[in-house]
C-alpha cells in the first residue's frame, strides 16, 4: 500500500546556487513548491563560509552542508524545507568552528535573508535573520475543509429533525393535499417495528472499521500534502501511523465475536478451521498479487517482487487469532457461577491465551534486544544513516532488518520511511516477520475488547469501565517504556519496528475510541455511524478497489498547482468522498464482498 508504507516523497533540502542575486531570486519564487522556502545567504565577512543543517526530527543526526558562499560570491540561495524544525549553524571554511548557530521553522513560500556580518574585529560577528517575503499559512486550506465538513455534518443532523418538525409537515400535508393517516394506523405501524428483533450487530465496531478505512483512504491520496499526514519518518506517531493497528484491534474484537456466535450455533472445529484457513489465504494470496501487480508486467512483476505487506500482515494475524479463538476451551459466556474471580472473568478463564502472548511478546524482546547483529551494537533499535551521529550507517532496523534479510532476502521493501530523512541506504519492510509478532499481540488486545462484549454486554457502564481500565494499563505501560518522550525511551514508539510501546500506545487508542464509539452509537443512539459505516461493512471491497484504482482519473489527476496545499487536500478529499459514496450505493444494494 504505497500510502501506507511510503516514504516521505519531498526532499527535505534542493539546493540551489546563484551568483546573481536579483535574478536567482526571481526564478526560484516561481519554482518554489509546497512546503518550500526560500533562504539567502549573504556573506559579508572575508573568508569563506559555508551552512550547515539537522532536522530536530532527526535524531542525533550529523549535520549536512545546506550552501556555501565565498567572498567572491557574497551570496547565494537555496530552497529549503518547511516541513520541520531546523537547526542551522554557519562555519567558516577555513577553521572548524562554529560562528552562529540557530533554531528556525521556515514556513511555505517565505523568503529569508540571513546574514553573516563582521563588526570592528574578527571575533565581533553576527548572523541576522530577515524576512524579506511573508509566508503563506499553510494550514488554511485545512481550516476551510474542517469548517465545510463541519457544516455538513451539522446539515446532515439537523436535517432530519427540520424535516419532521411539525410545522413542516403541516406545509407538506397542505401542498400535497393529504390528510394525516388514523393514528390507530400509527399505532399499528409502531407496534409492528417494535415487535421486530432488534439486530446484535455492534454498529460501533463497523463504525470504527469504516472510520479508520476513511482515513486510510485519505493518507493514501496524499493527505493534502501535509506531513503529519504521512508516516513519522522513524520514532514517533503521525496520524498515517494509526490506521493499521486499528485495524488489527478490529479484527481481534471480530475475531471474538464471530467465531462465539458460529460455535453457539453449534458450527465444529473442523469447520471453523477450513473457514479461517481459506479467509487467511484469500487475504495473503491478494496483497501477495496485488502489492506486486504492474500495468506493464502482468500480474506479477518479477523485477519488484516483495513478500511481506499489509493484506499479508493482516492474513497472517487473522490466522493466529482465529487458531486461539477456535482452540478456546470456553463455550460457555458468561459464567453462572459465583467466584471470586467473576470480575476478571474474561481474563482468567482464557489464561492458555495469556500464556501464549506473553511467550510471544518475550520472543519479540530477546530477538530484538539480544541477537547479535554483525556490524550492529545489540539491541540497536534506530534508522542508521545519519542517525546517532553516523556511527551505524548500515544499521537501519537492528534485528528486525537482519532477521527479514536472512529469511527473504532482498524481497523486503527498499524505500523506508526514514530513507529521505536519515539518508539511509539499507532496505527495511514495516511489514517484517517481527513487527508481525507484535501485531498478533494487538489483536490480541482487540479479542480482549470481544471477549469484554461477550461476557459484559448486557451491563453497559461494565464494558465501558473495563474498556477504561484497559485504556489507562496500556497508556501507562506506552508512556514508561517511551518515557513520554519521542526517542530517549526505554522502547520508542516506532510504527517501523512495532515496537512494544507503540503497540501499548495503539492500544490504549483503540480502547478509548471504541469505547466512545460503543457508548454514543449502540448505547445511547444518537449517531448511526454514518457515513463511516458503510465503507466498513464493505471494507475488502474499498480497501482493494483505492489500491487498484485509485490513482487513476476520477479519483485522483495531475496536480496542476504545486505551490500549495489548496489542490492537494480538495484531491484527497474528493477521491475519498468518491470511495465512501461507492460504498453507501453498494450498501443501498445490499452488496456486501466478503471472504
Amino acid at each position: 500500500m504505497k500510502g501506507v508504507h511510503g516514504v516521505l516523497t519531498k526532499a527535505l533540502l534542493v539546493v540551489i546556487f546563484s551568483n546573481d542575486l536579483c535574478k536567482g531570486t526571481s526564478d526560484k519564487e516561481n519554482t518554489l513548491k509546497m512546503d518550500e522556502a526560500l533562504l539567502t545567504v549573504h556573506n559579508q565577512l572575508t573568508e569563506d563560509i559555508t551552512v550547515l543543517y539537522a532536522s530536530d526530527y532527526c535524531h542525533k543526526c550529523l549535520y549536512l552542508p545546506v550552501v556555501s558562499v565565498s567572498t567572491g560570491q557574497k551570496n547565494a540561495s537555496v530552497v529549503v524545507s518547511t516541513l520541520f524544525t531546523l537547526t542551522l549553524k554557519v562555519e567558516p571554511d577555513s577553521r572548524n568552528r562554529t560562528l552562529c548557530r540557530w533554531t528556525q521553522t521556515f514556513e511555505e513560500a517565505g523568503h529569508y535573508s540571513l546574514w553573516v556580518t563582521q563588526y570592528e574585529t574578527p571575533s565581533d560577528l553576527t548572523c541576522f535573520l530577515s524576512v524579506d517575503k511573508s509566508p503563506n499559512n499553510s494550514y488554511l486550506p485545512l481550516l476551510a475543509a474542517a469548517l465545510l465538513l463541519a457544516f455538513l455534518s451539522l446539515l446532515w443532523t439537523v436535517a432530519p429533525y427540520v424535516y419532521r418538525w411539525k410545522c413542516t409537515s403541516k406545509i407538506i400535508n397542505l401542498i400535497s393535499c393529504q390528510r394525516p393517516q388514523l393514528s390507530t394506523e400509527n399505532e399499528d405501524l409502531s407496534a409492528e417495528i417494535s415487535s421486530q428483533p432488534r439486530s446484535s450487530r455492534l454498529k460501533s465496531l463497523d463504525t470504527f472499521r469504516g472510520f479508520s478505512l476513511t482515513l486510510m483512504v485519505f493518507v493514501n491520496y496524499g493527505g493534502g500534502g501535509y506531513w503529519f499526514f504521512q508516516h513519522a519518518p522513524w520514532n514517533g506517531l503521525t496520524v498515517a501511523d494509526l490506521v493499521m493497528p486499528w485495524f488489527v484491534f478490529i479484527i481481534g474484537t471480530s475475531v471474538v465475536l464471530a467465531f462465539s456466535s458460529m460455535r453457539r450455533r453449534g458450527v465444529g472445529r473442523l469447520q471453523l478451521l477450513r473457514k479461517l484457513s481459506w479467509r487467511s489465504m484469500v487475504l495473503i494470496l491478494i496483497g501477495f498479487c496485488f502489492i506486486n501487480y504492474s500495468p506493464r508486467d502482468g500480474l506479477l512483476a518479477w523485477s519488484w517482487l516483495r513478500i511481506p505487506g499489509v493484506l499479508q500482515r493482516l492474513g497472517f494475524t487473522y490466522f493466529v487469532l482465529a487458531l486461539m479463538q477456535t482452540f478456546s476451551a470456553r463455550t460457555d459466556v458468561p459464567l453462572k457461577q459465583h467466584n471470586w474471580w467473576n470480575p476478571i472473568q474474561d481474563v482468567v478463564l482464557y489464561w492458555p491465551e495469556w500464556v501464549f502472548i506473553v511467550a510471544l511478546e518475550t520472543v519479540w524482546l530477546c530477538v530484538t534486544f539480544l541477537l547479535p547483529v554483525p556490524g550492529c551494537p545489540t539491541g540497536y533499535l534506530g534508522a542508521g544513516g545519519i542517525g546517532d551521529e553516523g556511527l551505524f550507517p548500515n544499521c537501519t532496523g537492528g534485528a528486525a532488518a537482519y532477521v527479514d534479510k536472512w529469511l527473504l532476502g532482498d524481497n523486503i521493501y527498499w524505500h523506508p520511511t526514514c530513507k529521505a530523512l536519515y539518508r539511509s541506504t539499507q532496505p527495511f519492510d514495516p511489514e517484517g516477520v517481527l513487527g508481525t509478532i507484535n501485531s498478533v499481540v494487538m489483536g490480541f488486545m482487540g479479542m480482549q475488547a470481544g471477549k469484554i462484549l461477550l461476557f459484559f454486554r448486557p451491563k453497559n457502564h461494565n464494558v465501558l469501565i473495563r474498556f477504561l481500565v484497559w485504556a489507562i494499563l496500556l497508556g501507562t505501560c506506552a508512556a514508561i517504556l517511551s518515557k513520554c518522550t519521542r526517542d530517549e525511551g526505554f522502547i520508542p514508539v516506532n510504527k517501523n519496528l512495532w515496537s512494544l510501546s507503540y503497540v501499548t500506545c495503539m492500544g490504549f487508542m483503540s480502547f478509548l475510541l471504541f469505547g466512545l464509539m460503543y457508548f454514543i452509537i449502540d448505547i445511547k443512539g444518537w449517531w448511526g455511524g454514518q457515513p463511516f459505516i458503510y465503507p466498513g461493512m464493505n471494507s475488502i471491497f474499498v480497501y482493494v478497489g483505492h489500491s487498484l484504482l485509485g490513482f487513476y482519473f476520477p479519483f485522483t489527476w495531475e496536480m496542476r498547482y504545486q505551490d500549495s496545499h489548496w489542490e492537494g487536500l480538495f484531491k484527497s478529499l474528493w477521491g475519498t468522498f468518491l470511495w465512501v459514496l461507492i460504498a453507501y450505493l453498494l450498501y443501498r444494494k445490499k452488496f456486501f464482498l466478503k471472504i
